[in-house]
């Protein structure tokens, strides 16, 4: 059966969304309608389109130059289920990046079997966490829009139990 995932788009070798060529993925339907949005025409739940996982998996791996994957928005953890899917099919060798208008402490706090936070977060390399605050806005972060948004070592926080922020 097919794991279907709503999407808005793709960007299939980004330099501006993650260290290294990545594969971004921009996930449609977002609660959090930051003002001064990049991605505005992703907060529809039902804009975008449906796609398969296994085609986004054929051209990650058939692109050898990726260093990894982005999964943007939209927000990503509104579909958590799909991509925890999606992420653990692919190449160990592939770094994961996540970007999220909720907070990480929100996702860990409230992550249960439904939602499915805690197994998606449990997959991610590191992630952008944070709405995008357009008064906060500063073109000279990296991979960040504002400065209220963290750059967090995903797996090595939830393995010590306290935030690791990541330098790029």
């Amino acid at each position: 059966m097919a794991t279907m995932l709503r999407i808005a788009g793709v960007v299939k070798e980004s330099i501006v969304d993650g260290p290294g060529f990545r594969y971004v993925i921009f996930t449609q339907g977002c609660p959090h309608h930051c003002k001064g949005c990049h991605n505005p025409q992703t907060h529809d739940y039902n804009g975008g389109k449906l796609i398969d996982i296994d085609f986004f998996l054929n051209e990650i791996k058939r692109d050898p130059i990726l260093k990894g994957i982005t999964l943007s928005g939209g927000e990503p953890f509104e579909q958590t289920k799909v991509l925890s899917e999606l992420v653990s099919k692919l190449d160990k060798k592939l770094t994961v990046m996540a970007y999220t208008g909720y907070t990480y402490e929100y996702l860990v706090n409230n992550s249960n079997e439904e939602n499915g936070y805690m197994e998606l977060l449990s997959k991610i390399d590191v992630l952008i966490d944070g709405r995008f605050e357009e008064r906060l806005k500063d073109p000279f972060l990296d991979f960040r829009g504002s400065s209220n948004q963290r750059a967090i070592e995903c797996k090595n926080s939830l393995k010590e139990g306290k935030i690791i922020l990541h330098n790029f």
